[in-house]
């Protein structure tokens, strides 16, 4: 949980439960910020997390805790290693423990086709506060009051009713039943059933008031609340006081469901690496927790498994689903060598697979670390919303007073009517709406984005890809496969392409080097078996021979086959048009007896000219930045139907992205190595790669699937979040505005103006969860 900093300050992170709104995340982050020795406060709403720096000698961990719990939020440290460093929201790391069966020897159990993700722990309490309580006993600390209304991980999974504020809720309406049936029963006692349903309906709320004056805050929606019920039982209103005090119960239910559905995306993520693993050891397996797997562990992946951690694997050869990682969803055959994810899922047979990460560091982890940190990287729209919001809540208490005041003393009117106007606005000051419209929206795209492999960080950064006018591709490895392939096979004379391309193989057998790699991948494509050979040499920048048979055969460049009598001059034309289409041609022969021509390119990916095209549609202009030589730069970009820039160096690229980012935003798209400079300059650096360090690690934003067009993919769902945010700020303004003028002309009353409020939120909520069911990709 903590990290030791200099002075004696103590790095702190907490799981913060109950937060359901912005408001409630700004009133934990003022009150905790004035605790001296307190610094650096950070605090999550959808990641439920409290990160502070402490100077412990000023003030403990214990007075955060008290001061968090006062305001009616649960709290308790989160855990700082394997799994338990990486607390969700409503997971508790403790927890993790019971459920994994630890210790249980489950090796004589066939577990063929068993899903260990597939429990649902929907109805466990996984919540801080059942990790920070003692077994067999309920840890109520984590309660502001007796009447705390806000979420409790523990009612995750339950019915609505079975939850404290759906308690709370059937406790309102039952005391709201009872005093309308004592009015019908005996109207002279009526009133006061109506005054007591009010004031015990409202004293959990006033408590919370009360805690958040103590702390400097006297503006918050609990403050309202109870001077407007209070306010109107003088005025005497109290039917619909307590009417009041029942509605905003229901908007608290209602609140909670919304911030749940909205965290749901992330909590998915994690429960697709599963809890359980089969570790081999001595030649017996045992089910184990997940989360305690070391480096360099085996374990088993039987068919249907999801694979336990990210590893290499050793022994077998099967179909392994990366969707729940990449978003890929064709299942990828891999066998001993490649590299599986945790959360991935074996298809076909037994895998034995190493473990090559902590569970810690495995790409889930990751990708749920970066989400986590990147809903707390504030939008820039989102900071002004917090400042305007801030001023807002009190310049509505002001206008309230004015309206309260102002026409009974200047105009003679009557007190009970603009008293109770001026009640209904303090009901509808409450910025929940607003401040929520931003973040909400922001977790929703980045989950959606995590799902289909298409990281962001922060808020930050949706907003600048929204913005993007340009978009420059790195050539090598992005918009191409950053390995040679062939592309032409000429055989001369008599001779054959499979006997061509066995004499090639022969003489590359056994080399590394990426030409002859692309020449053994074709004669195996081809089903083409390479001719035996022995003592092969690399002849220095020229080529490679072997005595391929029983006598020696050359792979080399076309002027060393010319030289040598490899090549004639109709073939040295054929190489020649090959290299002016960027190609690399080799010639292939035997002692004065050409054989042919093999040509290789790094090909660009087949989705490439359909990104290019999406990005076309999209207003976006395309272009390449490479280090390659200019012939074979315009035989890529000729293709696709893009500009390119040849020749350059990583500083030539930077000058390139600065000049560019004078015309508008610019996107780079890179390998996130040497193109560092250039995707740290650009406006939104995006890094490609299928779940490396790299690729989670540099940049602004990063795609996991090696697909092209999930840039035009990422630029779309960027632009649709920003649309979404603009119809939230629209709706929770919209709603403020019309009921302020209703109620103050007194067409729309205290009831009518916290359904408002609490509508407002809810919608707003709602909106931005359609981002969750949002496809950024094009249907083709």
């Amino acid at each position: 949980m903590t990290g030791t900093s200099s002075k004696k300050e103590t790095a702190c992170d907490w799981t913060v439960s109950g937060m359901d709104c912005g408001s409630c995340a700004s009133k934990i982050k003022d009150a905790v910020g004035r605790l001296p020795g307190v610094s650096g406060v950070e605090v999550g709403l959808m990641s439920e997390r409290l990160r502070l720096t402490l100077d412990e000698t000023k003030t403990g961990r214990e007075k955060v805790e008290k001061i968090v719990k006062s305001l009616g939020y649960g709290i308790a440290p989160r855990a700082a290693n394997a799994r338990k460093e990486f607390v969700l929201p409503g997971a508790a790391p403790e927890v993790a423990q019971d459920d994994d069966h630890a210790g249980h020897d489950h090796a004589g159990h066939d577990h063929s086709g068993h899903d260990h993700s597939g429990h649902d722990h929907a109805g466990h309490d996984h919540g801080p506060k059942a990790a920070a309580a003692a077994p067999g006993k309920r840890d109520d600390s984590g309660h502001g009051s007796p009447g705390h209304v806000h979420d409790d991980p523990a009612d995750r999974g339950k019915r609505w009713y079975q939850t404290g504020k759906g308690k709370l809720v059937i406790f309102t309406a039952l005391l709201l039943g009872a005093a309308w049936i004592i009015e019908y029963l005996a109207p002279e006692i009526g009133k006061w059933a109506f005054v007591a349903a009010c004031l015990i309906g409202v004293a959990p709320v006033a408590q919370r008031a009360f805690a958040a004056l103590r702390l400097g805050q006297p503006f918050t929606i609990e403050s309202l609340m109870t001077i407007a019920a209070i306010g109107a039982l003088f005025i005497n209103a109290a039917e619909e006081a307590a009417l009041v005090v029942f509605l905003f119960a229901v908007g608290e239910v209602l609140e909670g469901v919304a911030a749940g559905k909205a965290r749901d995306g992330i909590r998915a993520l994690a429960n697709l690496v599963p809890k359980t693993a089969l570790l081999e050891v001595n030649g017996t397996t045992k089910e184990v927790p997940a989360a305690g797997l070391q480096v360099g562990q085996m374990v088993l992946v039987r068919p249907g498994d999801r694979v336990p951690a990210d590893g290499e694997i050793t022994e077998g050869t099967s179909g392994v689903d990366d969707s729940p990682v990449t978003g890929e969803s064709v299942p990828v055959t891999k066998g001993p060598g490649d590299a599986v994810f945790a959360g991935s899922i074996n298809t076909e047979a037994v895998l034995r697979v190493k473990v090559t990460k902590a569970a810690e560091d495995n790409t889930i982890a990751r990708i749920i670390r970066l989400v986590e940190e990147a809903e707390e990287a504030r939008a820039p729209t989102e900071r002004f919303i917090d400042r305007f919001s801030r001023w807002y809540m009190p310049a509505i208490v002001a206008v309230a007073a004015l309206v309260v005041l102002v026409p009974p003393l200047a105009f003679g009117q009557p007190w009970d009517t603009w008293v109770y106007r001026g009640l209904a606005l303090l009901l509808i000051g409450c910025p929940c709406a607003l401040v929520i419209s931003v973040p909400a929206s922001i977790a929703s795209a980045l989950s959606t984005g995590a799902r289909r492999g298409m990281l962001m960080k922060g808020g930050a950064v949706i907003e600048a890809a929204a913005r993007v006018s340009r978009v420059a591709f790195d050539k090598t490895g992005t918009l191409t496969h950053g390995r040679p392939m062939v592309t032409d096979v000429v055989p001369f004379g008599t001779t054959t392409e499979a006997e061509l391309l066995a004499v090639a193989a022969g003489v590359e057998t056994g080399s590394s080097h990426p030409l002859a790699v692309a020449i053994l991948n074709k004669a195996a494509d081809s089903g083409i078996t390479a001719l035996p050979s022995k003592d092969a040499k690399a002849l220095m920048g020229k080529g490679v021979v072997a005595t391929v048979g029983d006598a020696p055969a050359w792979v080399a460049s076309p002027r060393y086959a010319m030289e040598n009598g490899g090549l004639e001059g109709l073939g040295l034309r054929q190489a020649t048009v090959f290299e002016e289409e960027g190609k690399t041609a080799v010639a292939v022969f035997r002692e004065k007896t050409p054989l042919g021509l093999i040509a290789m390119r790094d090909e660009p990916r087949k989705d490439a000219g359909d990104a290019v095209r999406q990005l076309k549609e999209l207003g976006v202009t395309s272009v390449i930045l490479t280090g390659d030589n200019p012939r074979t730069a315009a035989a890529i970009a000729g293709g696709l139907g893009m500009e390119f820039q040849a020749d350059m160096l990583p500083e030539d690229k930077l000058k390139a992205i600065k000049d560019m980012s004078e015309h508008g935003g610019v996107m780079m798209i890179g390998d996130g190595i040497n193109d560092a400079p250039a995707l740290k300059q650009a406006s939104v650096g995006v890094a490609m790669g299928s779940g490396t360090d790299v690729a989670l690690e540099t940049a602004d934003a990063a795609i996991l699937r090696d697909r092209v067009t999930d840039i035009p993919a990422q630029i779309r769902l960027a632009r649709t979040a920003m649309a979404n945010i603009r119809q939230n700020v629209t709706i929770a303004l919209g709603l403020k505005a019309v009921f302020l003028v209703t109620s103050v002309l007194g067409l729309t009353g205290l009831w009518i103006a916290i359904l408002a409020d609490t509508g407002a939120t809810v919608l707003v909520t709602l909106n931005a969860l359609r981002l969750l069911r949002f496809k950024p990709e094009r249907e083709t």
